[in-house]
């Protein structure tokens, strides 16, 4: 018996129905149930053939946990190894390498010291900081956010060099990314699973979370078939088994405005009925699917053709063939800046903090 273990946290609706779902189709010799540890020594296997991990990005110990049993022979969806090592600023960088089209991004000094480092933690860093060259690049009304968050936290939208390091001042410890602002036509989240299902969906970022998801009549058929495309090649080219894209179109064009939601939510009031019986029937369908390739005291993790591609130590400055590629323009009329996907926070009306707690906080403003 192949057993199929889901890791979770918090969320309630998706995890019991995936579990129901996976064990209602009766598939031989495999059942779905909530993972159960009580113990982790290394060399002691698990009993897990495929491991679908909803949290681990919160709770480290977890995602220790779920290396040991990939290098024990787990399919763990995601992958946990790749899914350590990569983050928002570098992900952007490889999605440009496929040919999608990217917002103009820099990726920013923290506004303090690390906790334990002094000024000369930094000699490599030029002060002050090249601004104006990076809101040249970037332009102004821009998205600064976390090179790593998520949870739609700490981001701000700046319309000027003043308004940036009012907000930046606020930052902190935290790395952060300045992101052009997208005009954009129409907006779309799009869940990919097995880096071939894809379910595109009309979503507004400015709405409250339970309106967010709109009608598939609210969007354009014209994009969808692009849409699909660059959704399903850039998850094979990161390695995601389970991810969703947001994708603002501009001018009849998608560009790529975050993808890096390896564990999206999936709460049925949130996404909706029709949504969310998508993503339960293609989950069950796809953790079934690798259950059944899963071959013991093997890898079977999920590469993507990035780490395939570069490992052999062939050039990775773009995947072979890969072309951009524009769509009809979207019917949907008006136009509108695109939020990164996060939470859309008002710019604050206060000065920048000239009361500096370090040399290097002072000197790049």
């Amino acid at each position: 018996m192949k057993k199929i273990g889901l890791l979770y946290g918090q969320e309630n609706s998706f995890p019991q129905a995936l579990l129901d779902r996976i064990n209602a189709k009766n598939v031989n010799d495999i059942s779905a149930e909530f993972v159960s540890i009580d113990k982790v020594i290394q060399g002691i296997p698990n009993e897990y053939a495929v491991i679908l991990d909803r949290i681990s990005q919160d709770v480290p110990f977890y995602r220790t946990w779920l290396k040991q049993a990939a290098l024990e022979g787990t399919a763990v969806i995601n992958n946990p190894f790749w899914w350590s090592a990569d983050d928002k600023f570098v992900n952007n960088e490889l999605a440009a390498r496929t040919g999608v089209n990217v917002p103009k991004t820099a990726l920013l000094p923290t506004r303090d010291l690390p906790e334990n480092t002094t000024g000369q933690s930094f000699r490599n860093l030029v002060y002050p900081f090249d601004w104006a060259t990076i809101f040249a690049h970037v332009g102004f009304p821009a998205y600064m956010k976390p090179y790593n968050g998520g949870g739609w936290k700490h981001v701000y939208k700046v319309n000027s060099a003043e308004e940036f390091f009012a907000q930046h001042a606020h930052t902190g410890q935290l790395v952060m990314m300045l992101q052009e602002a997208i005009e954009y036509d129409s907006y779309y989240r799009c869940y990919c699973i097995g880096g071939k299902y894809v379910r595109v969906i009309p979503y507004d970022p400015y709405e409250a979370p339970y309106q967010r998801y709109l009608n598939k009549s609210q969007g354009d058929d014209d994009l969808e078939g692009v849409i699909i495309e660059q959704v399903a090649q850039l998850n094979r080219y990161l390695g995601y088994d389970f991810n969703t894209v947001e994708i603002a179109v501009r001018s009849g064009i998608p560009y790529v405005i975050d993808f890096w939601n390896p564990a999206p939510e999936a709460d049925e009031a949130t996404i909706g009925a029709e949504n969310f019986e998508w993503v339960v029937e293609t989950a069950a369908n796809y953790a079934i699917e690798r259950a059944l390739r899963q071959l013991p005291g093997t890898d079977n993790l999920t590469w993507g053709t990035f780490m395939t591609h570069a490992v052999p130590g062939n050039q990775t400055a773009i995947v072979p063939g890969a072309k951009k590629t524009a769509a009809k323009k979207s019917a949907t009329p008006g136009e509108k800046k695109a939020a990164p996907a996060e939470k859309k926070a008002a710019v604050k009306k206060e000065p920048a903090d000239k009361k500096t707690t370090s040399k290097k906080a002072k000197a790049k403003e």
